[in-house]
């Protein structure tokens, strides 16, 4: 229950905060904290799954549904990994 409290919690306050550090980075030409609102996205993404695979495991017992929710955020991760390594350092 703490393990789903905790992610529900993290899921209401990670897009908050990832929708405010760009306008922030701008701000502050800030190259770090641009790419750390894009990290906080994923943070987000990642409380969605994991709320996801505890919740359906809590409720009907599907202890394959938290490693199947991780699974289906690779294409994210590998997206996000290929657009930090091909990108210029700007700073």
């Amino acid at each position: 229950m703490v393990g789903i409290a905790l992610a529900a919690i993290s899921l209401v306050v990670t897009p908050v905060l990832g929708r405010a550090a760009p306008k922030t980075a701008a701000a502050l030409d800030s190259g770090a904290l641009r790419a750390d609102a894009f990290e906080t996205m994923t943070c987000a993404w990642l409380s969605l799954a994991t709320l996801a695979g505890l919740g359906l495991n809590a409720i009907f017992g599907w202890w394959w549904a938290d490693p199947l929710a991780a699974l289906a955020l690779i294409p994210l991760f590998v997206r996000e990994s290929l657009k930090g390594l091909c990108r210029e350092d700007d700073d």
